[in-house]
């Protein structure tokens, strides 16, 4: 049945890469919550595992991107700093350090390996993982190219905010098919998609209850989607045009993860959820003092104040009736977050952390290249591995992207930039304790790629109000006409 699986991902890619209708970035959203699932039998490709999110989003950028006048202007773009030309050094710098640095330093420095006995300290040596990571942040790299300029067009914009709550959809179902596995017999449907080669912890406890991880490796990342989708659906809603989806659909998507984010107990994503909850907070007093903010920013202020007033409510009946619900879930708080200073994952990613900050030392602060070391914080992570001229460039690009303005008549895209700029602060706060790549990923690359498309167009119809449109911006009108 596996196989079986393979082939409808592979018929479905196609159909994607051939059709002029938007299935592959359905399908990007889609597979996000797949990430145990190989679409390429390990067999054949050494063991490496290649799930499908990162395949469809070579996919979208090989039919992006082969197209003659969207590759000039992806390279006119990376050649400039003031639209992706950050990005394009950290690729450059990513590139040389992984192919140079593991051989300069190969036996001098100890770095933790990122695939192995991960309890302890090795000498650096080069590994297949430097290749792999390296394709994997090439892949997010132009990925990021790529969706700026799908993203460039409102009609795809909305597309991608459809398919953005899709995801969110096959997110909780898969996690409602984990969750049940404890019941019924659903076990060796699920067996179907966990054919990765990396290690899987499906059936961890706490407290007596299982941990939900869906169709993701363990707990942690299964609970760090959840939040990635919670904090895009809530924010990005409301630039959303149906009507149906926006005001019924993502709602009710919205609830679904916060419940499996809370299922999956992962204290990362416990942490993520109060930041999540105090961002929301801080947001809806801002639109409710913030009279200027255009109407689609200020919708929903009063029911979502009455959700909050009826949650509250809720809360103080249990608290009242069933106590024992209340004791458990501050005993599980307790258990994950205020005692987690005392559990060996702890002092684990700690030492994980601190060895990678010392083979930056080691190495004069020039890396040990992509793969070359696991840390438990994605900035170290970034700056042991690429070191730190390559970690300056990557948060310069990340600043730049989330700084973008929109087009003072361009409503939709003002609304769509301040959500990423609220969606991103509870994700990030979660990879500066989990995060133990320099790669942003295909999920990451279109949170960029979407302020990034916005501000973009932005400035080509400033220029082109002021009485000239650039080559570029001819470009890129000439082939949104096509």
């Amino acid at each position: 049945m596996t196989y079986v699986a393979i082939a409808v991902y592979w018929a479905l890619a196609i159909w994607g890469l051939c059709s002029r209708r938007p299935v592959l970035i359905y399908l990007f959203f889609c597979t996000v919550p797949l990430g145990s699932f190989a679409v390429i039998p390990p067999g054949l490709t050494g063991g490496l595992t290649f799930v499908p999110q990162p395949m469809t989003a070579l996919l979208i950028i090989a039919k992006t991107l082969l197209h003659p006048h969207r590759a000039r202007v992806a390279i006119g773009a990376a050649l400039d700093p003031r639209r992706l030309g950050l990005f394009a050094a950290y690729w450059s710098v990513a590139v040389i350090t992984s192919v140079f640095m593991p051989r300069v330093f190969s036996g001098i420095v100890m770095i933790v390996p990122v695939r192995g006995d991960l309890s302890g300290q090795a000498p650096l040596y080069p590994t297949t993982q430097n290749v792999s990571q390296l394709a994997y942040l090439t892949v997010s790299i132009f990925a990021v190219f790529a969706f700026t300029q799908i993203l460039s067009d409102r009609s795809n914009r909305q597309t991608a905010l459809q398919a953005l709550a899709a995801g969110g959809v096959v997110t909780v179902i898969t996690g409602m098919l984990d969750f049940s596995s404890q019941y019924l017999p659903v076990g060796p449907a699920l067996e179907i998609f966990r054919t990765a080669t990396y290690a899987l912890l499906v059936d961890v406890e706490v407290l007596g209850a299982k941990r939900v991880v869906g169709l993701m490796p363990e707990a942690s990342s299964y609970g760090n989607m959840c939040l990635s989708f919670l904090c895009l659906l809530y924010f990005l809603r409301r630039g959303i045009a149906d009507q149906r989806t926006r005001e019924f659909y993502a709602p009710l998507t919205i609830l679904l993860l916060l419940v499996f984010a809370w299922l999956s107990t992962s204290s990362a994503t416990y942490v993520g959820l109060a930041v999540f909850i105090a961002m929301a907070s801080f947001e809806w007093i801002v639109r409710l003092t913030e009279k200027r903010y255009v109407i689609q920013r200020r919708r929903y202020l009063g029911s979502e104040f009455l959700v909050v007033i009826i949650a509250s409510a809720m809360f103080v009946l249990i608290v009242l009736f069933q106590p024992t619900l209340v004791d458990t879930m501050f005993n599980l708080i307790d258990r994950m977050i205020l005692k987690k200073t005392e559990s060996s994952s702890f002092y684990e990613r700690n030492m994980w952390t601190i060895v990678s900050l010392r083979a930056l030392l080691d190495t004069f602060g020039v890396g040990v290249g992509l793969g070359g070391t696991r840390a438990s914080n994605s900035l170290v992570a970034v700056a042991s591995n690429v070191g730190l001229v390559g970690a300056v460039l990557y948060v310069g690009f990340i600043c730049q992207s989330l700084l973008r303005r929109a087009a003072w008549n361009d409503t939709e895209g003002e609304v769509l930039i301040s959500a990423i700029r609220y969606a991103f602060v509870p994700s990030f706060v979660v990879s500066l304790l989990i995060g133990t790549s320099a790669d942003i990923g295909a999920f990451g690359a279109f949170c960029y790629a979407l302020p990034t498309a916005v501000g973009l167009r932005s400035i080509y119809t400033m220029r082109m109000n002021v009485g000239g449109m650039p080559s570029l911006a001819g470009q890129l009108a000439r082939f949104e006409r096509q």
